[in-house]
């Protein structure tokens, strides 16, 4: 068990913060896949809920090796579980259809991918100043992970939004509707002239 000096307190109080969130959001996640449609989006997000509770796993082992595994990591856990509990069923009646309740999810994900993001690069950066090669490493590593998951979401985004608007907006107000129809216009008008000049040319 590591000595408890002030640099390793931080750590710990970092780690601990970290190894909270990804307990809450394995709970989340859960919520998250009953609710989805779309089946890219469904694979991602087990595969990330897989992620997920390796990253607790290997934040939870590095907390007992600094000392810290103990009742303010259990404390920071019970929270974070609570937490989830109470968002949870929050998720599972969001207003609107299936695209809307999926939207919504995944802008909620974005926004914690970013906020775990900045937790582990601050984790990263901290145990390199105090020289825990280890714990660096293991940071850098989630963070990774976590970026791949934010570059999905990213490009998943657009794509429900054009979902909801698709489902819940009527054509005539969409305006790649109108797009569409504006184009079929233009091309049927500029045939015309072209046939009244060829028509005009076998008469001179």
């Amino acid at each position: 068990m590591a000595e408890q000096t002030k640099a390793n307190a931080k750590l710990v109080q970092y780690l601990t913060e970290a190894h909270g969130k990804e307990r809450e959001l394995e709970t989340s996640l859960a919520a998250h896949i009953e609710m989805a449609t779309r089946p890219a989006y469904k694979k991602r997000l087990q595969e990330h809920l897989k992620e997920t509770k390796q990253h607790a796993k290997l934040t939870e082992r590095r907390l007992k090796k600094l000392g810290g595994g103990g009742l303010t990591a259990k404390a920071g856990e019970l929270a974070s579980r609570g937490v989830a509990a109470a968002k949870g069923p929050l998720h599972a009646v969001r207003g609107g259809g299936a695209e809307e309740k999926q939207l919504k999810n995944a802008r909620t994900e974005y926004s914690e991918e970013h906020e775990e993001i900045a937790t582990y690069l601050a984790i990263e950066i901290l145990a390199t100043e105090i020289g825990d090669t280890e714990t660096a490493k293991m940071a850098k590593g989630i963070r990774r992970e976590e970026e791949r998951m934010a570059a999905f979401l990213e490009k998943q985004i657009p794509i429900m939004t054009k979902a909801v608007a698709k489902a819940e907006i009527p054509a005539a107000e969409r305006k790649s509707s109108r797009r569409r129809t504006t184009g079929g216009g233009k091309r049927s008008s500029t045939r015309q002239p072209t046939r009244r000049k060829a028509a005009a040319a076998k008469r001179s």
